[in-house]
Formats: C-alpha cells, structure tokens, sequence
C-alpha cells in the first residue's frame, strides 16, 4: 500500500462539525447516555453479524460466540469498548465516521433550542449517538476489521473533535470494533467501575448479548447485563422501568413511552410481539419512503431492522419487535415473502395497536398528546384501511366552534353526546347530521362566514385543518347513523329553514341576483340568497359534485391539471352592503362592487385571488370615488 492510502487526515463534513461543537460545548446535562449509545451500537453490529453469517456461515469461523467487552483504564482515564460483531472497513468508516448525511443531522441541528436537557434527548433519535462520546472524551479513536476480511485490512479512525479525523490502515487479529475514549480530565467518574457498572446496569441490561467489565484489579471478566432478549420472558417479571429502557435501546429515544403491549400468541401462528407508542414524533414522520416497521427476529435470530410488512403505512410511527417461530423468508433470508400467514399476522397486529390506542383514549390527557404528535397520520388509516374504519373514527379528534382551544379537540362521541343534550333540554328533535368545515388554518375556520347561521342556532362544527382533511372528509360518510355534512357545500339544508319564505325570497331579489351573476359571469358558477349568512355580506359555495377549494388547491400546487370550475356566490340581502349594491345605478361601479364582494368573500374562506392586481385596482377606484363624493358634499 502507499503511503497515502496507509495513512491520511481528513476534514469532518460541516454539518458534522457543527454538531461536534454542539455536543462538546452545549449538551453536558445527559452526558452518561454516551456509553448507552456505544453499547448499544456494538449490539447492533453483533446483530448484522448474526444475521449476515445465516447466509454465509464463514463469518463466523474466528468464533461464534458474540459478545460485548467494557475495559477501564482509570489511571490513564480511558476506556475501551469493544464487538466481535461485523466490523467495517475503510471505506465504511469514512462513510459511518466521517459523514452523517443520512442520520439526519440538518433537522437535529434544526431542532436545537438551547436548552442542553431537551438538546440531550434528541442525540439517539437522530442517529448520532457515537458523536455523544465527544461529551466526555478529549480524543475517540476506533478500530476496526470487517468480518471476512485479513488481519491486515483493519483500520483505525482517531479525532479531537477539533474539525477532522485521521484514518490509517492497521493489523487487528479479530474482527469487529473497539471504541476508544480518552476522557477529559473533569470527566474522570467514568474510569470508576462502580459508575461504569451502574450505568451498564440502567442501560443495558436488556442487550441480548453479555456485556463483560474487564477489570485490571478482578481477577476475571464480570458479566454485567442478564443477555436476556426482554420479550421473551414472562410479563409478570418484567417491570415497567425494565420496558422503558428496553424502548430506549430499541428507539434510541430518550423520553419513555406513551404505553406499550406484550403478548404472546400460540397456536397455528406462534410469535411474540412487543410493541411500544413513543411519546414524540420522529423528525421523519412525513416522509411516506422513510425506513420504518418493527424488529424482525426469527426464533432470536435478528432478521432485519424495519420490517414494514407487519403494520399499514398510517401505523408508522409504532416501535417494536416481532419474534417468530418460523415466517416465509426469501433464500437469502432478507425479505419476508408475503404470503396468508402473515397477512394474518398484519391484522392481528395492526388491531393490537388499535387496541392499545383505543385504552390510552381513555385517558383524555395522554391521548390529547398522542394526537398532537400523530394524529394527522392517524387519519390516513381511515382513507387506507376500510376493514378497521369503526375502530379508526372513534380513535378521530376535532377541534370545534365549541372548543376553548385547538388544543382540545374532542371525539365524535363527545359531539354527538352535546348535540343530544341540547336537544334534550329544548325538547327538540335530535340533531341527525354532524356538520363540519374544511379550512386552511384553525384560526380561518373560526372566523368564516359560513358558521354564522349555525353558530345562531347554536349547533356545533368541527373544524378540519390538516392537510390531509380533504381527504379525510371524503371518506366520512356517516357515524352512529347519521351523516356528516360540509357546511360550505351549495345544497346546505339548516334546521328549521322555511323553503317558503326562501322561494319567496330569491322571487323578491330575482333582478339583483341577475344583475350580479351578469357582472360576474366569468368568475361564478351562480348568484343566490344565503341561509347561512347573519353577519357578512356573502360568501362563495362550493357546488355539490365540485372538488373542495382545500383539495383543488393541492392538486393544483402537485402540477395536476383539474377542469375548470366556478364557485357560487351567496349574497345576505338583509346587509347594508348588498342593499348598497342594489341600490347602485351606475353599471361600472356595480360591476366593480360586486366584484369586491366577490373578492371579499373568496379572501374570507382562505383561497387567493386569481387576480390580486385587479382587486387592488378596483379598490383603489372606489376609495377615490368616495373621496370625491365626500368632498363635493362638504
């Protein structure tokens, strides 16, 4: 080998530097999960071993018996943590330790908020837990060799954390990895066993795989954790805190779950599953082609990381293992072959985490913040899954006119419970519909015009703001028998609505709404007399086999190319601004008023203006106009 390739320095990615200044000099308040994420990632590499030697059993010809080794050097302040796991070579330290493009750094960077507790929680979730060990170490050095590979083919990376590494290619007789950290000199209570021992002890006692303390002052290695795969023992001996920290090694999160379910299932499928709800989201929910899924163990044997075919796409968000005593892998055993066994085994899933929600929904608080993190993914399912729709729409919250806060949405059961007892105490008859409005924010919804009439009759409207709920609302036909309705859509029927004296109505104002539809032809489908309007001059409808504004916006903004439509424009006659119009005998300033109106009304439901220029025209010539008439009158 030449001397370059023997031996070089390199700088970090920027991204990786700033992290590196981050993790220095900010996040010392959770400094001990440092060896937490070391071990843990040394139980990784132990894993793609085993999984890797199931396809080509040569890897394991310097040994089977996989393992984890913590050595403490506490005169020299050091300590050495090493795998006999997969290994690496140089080129898969190079792309591991010195970029971390995929882990996810911009959006850890991205969510820093100053304050080193909260910083400290998000090191695992993001992927970048080996760069904690810059917490408590002047210098990191790691070591090396892919299993497979010669003696000779070792590598050794080593940094200061000050900007760049160096590689240089070593002899290491074994394979694996050994992580070695030279800690700071006020960082020395992590040379002490009894501190090593203990923190071992809280974070990884549930690793599959011994975890040994080499000792200089014992005379033999001390196997510290019980290398004991967590699901498999029973439920009754397996404390609460045992489960959480289980999480945490399998999530690398570092906040406790919502709640969790263990169980068991014997019979003609045989598999124990272990699944966990986090308490946040991860930073890639959004992302539909992000890796997700459970765990996959076979009788033990680690399988794969994110097996995707044991949960629907809207259940993403749920942590977990599945181990099964046989499923239909592919030959190189990497793929799960789909097949009626696990079909069966994907809904059996899929309702235990459905079960899990519907308990935790019983708990108002809890599940409000469940659903601040996942409920808009949540929805997916009822747009996804048709054959769990009735456990789905009740675990649904909305906000409504009638909540104190978007902060407190309430179930469809809530809605219908408060619609009866209204009914009840004015002996009325019960409410048969649940009314709803699609809007782009919570606080545009609030104020639209289309809610006057029903707030006056006090009937309550959910408010559906996410992106997804014009999706969602198409799937929402009916709950407990009555049918939802949108409260913009052009054939609105009201409670209590006289059709007669509306007949007589539009009858009276026929010549206005002519006039007015004549003005606006271009831009309306139709001119007619609102019953849902008190307060506002008018507002636009959408007609009854139209795409709502919501979704026709989106469409639009993903490049699709939708027919044209029109909406149609609902006039308050009893509003001073629409007698005003009507009493107008000028044909331009007609034409030009009851475009405003228009404008107005399309601004107040949240849609942009095909025309911002011409409405600022049009305004500007009315306020002109009605400057001159204030001055010829004076």
């Amino acid at each position: 080998m030449s001397e370059s390739a023997q031996a070089e320095s390199r700088p970090f990615e920027t991204e990786v530097r700033q992290l590196l200044k981050l993790m220095i000099h900010s996040l010392y308040s959770n400094k001990e999960i440092f060896l937490r994420e070391l071990v843990s990632n040394a139980s990784d590499a132990l894993d793609k071993l085993r999984f890797e030697a199931l396809s080509d059993p040569d890897l394991l010809k310097e040994g089977a018996d996989l393992a984890i080794s913590v050595e403490i050097d506490k005169d020299q302040r050091r300590i050495r943590i090493t795998d006999n796991g997969i290994g690496m070579t140089r080129a898969d330290v190079i792309a591991n330790l010195g970029t971390i493009a995929r882990s996810g750094t911009a959006e850890f960077l991205g969510q820093m908020t100053g304050d080193a507790r909260k910083d400290a929680q998000l090191i695992g979730q993001f992927g970048v837990g080996f760069y904690s060990a810059f917490i408590v170490a002047d210098r990191v050095s790691v070591e090396s060799r892919r299993a497979g590979s010669a003696a000779d083919e070792g590598v050794r990376w080593t940094s200061d954390g000050d900007g760049e590494y160096r590689l240089e290619d070593i002899t290491r007789s074994e394979r694996g990895t050994t992580v070695i950290l030279e800690l700071k000199e006020d960082e020395a209570e992590f040379a002490d066993v009894l501190r090593v021992e203990t923190l071992i002890r809280k974070y990884s006692d549930h690793i599959a795989f011994p975890v040994t303390l080499l000792d200089p002052e014992a005379e033999e290695p001390r196997e510290l954790n019980s290398a004991t795969a967590l699901w498999t023992r029973p439920r009754t001996d397996i404390k609460d805190d045992e489960y959480k920290e289980f999480y945490k090694h399998l999530a690398h999160d570092f906040a406790d779950p919502l709640t969790w379910s263990h169980n068991r299932v014997e019979g003609k499928r045989e598999y124990t599953s272990l699944l966990y709800i986090p308490a946040n989201a991860p930073y890639d929910l959004w992302n539909r082609e992000a890796p997700r899924g459970l765990k996959l163990y076979v009788q033990r044997v680690f399988i794969m990381d994110d097996a995707e075919q044991f949960l629907p796409l809207y259940l993403r968000f749920v942590k977990g293992i599945v181990d099964s005593s046989d499923l239909p892998l592919n030959v190189s055993r990497e793929l799960l072959q789909q097949d009626a066994e696990l079909t069966a085994m994907r809904g059996a899933l899929t309702r235990r985490v459905l079960d899990m929600l519907k308990k935790l929904a019983g708990e108002n608080d809890r599940y409000q913040a469940f659903w601040a993190q996942f409920g808009s993914v949540l929805k997916e399912g009822l747009i996804e899954d048709t054959t769990n729709r009735d456990k789905l729409i009740r675990l649904l919250r909305f906000a409504s006119t009638h909540s104190e806060s978007q902060a407190q949405d309430r179930s469809l059961d809530d809605y219908l419970a408060r619609a009866d007892e209204k009914a009840d105490e004015k002996a009325g008859q019960k409410q048969d519909k649940i009314y709803y409005l699609l809007a782009d924010n919570h606080a545009t919804a609030l104020a639209s015009p289309h809610l006057e009439a029903l707030r006056s009759a006090d009937i309550e409207v959910l408010l559906l703001t996410d992106r997804i709920d014009p999706w969602l609302a198409d799937a929402l036909s009916e709950y407990e028998g009555r049918s939802f309705v949108d409260v913009t859509r052009a054939d609105l029927e009201l409670p209590a609505s006289g059709e007669a004296e509306e007949k007589a109505a539009e009858d009276e104002h026929k010549p206005l709404l002519d006039k007015v539809h004549k003005a606006l032809e271009d831009r309306v489908e139709s001119v007619g007399i609102s019953r849902r309007l008190v307060d506002s001059p008018a507002c636009v409808v959408t007609g009854n086999d139209a795409l709502s504004p919501q979704l026709k916006h989106m469409l639009e903004a993903s490049g699709q190319s939708l027919p044209e439509s029109k909406p149609v424009l609902e006039l308050n006659v009893g509003h001073p601004l629409v007698r005003r119009l009507d009493a107008e005998s000028d044909e331009g300033r007609f034409a030009s008023l009851a475009g405003i109106v228009l404008d107005h009304a399309l601004l107040a439901e949240g849609s942009p203006l095909d025309n911002p220029a011409e409405y600022v025209s049009r305004m500007n010539r009315l306020i002109l106009e009605l400057g001159n008439e204030i001055d010829n009158s004076a």
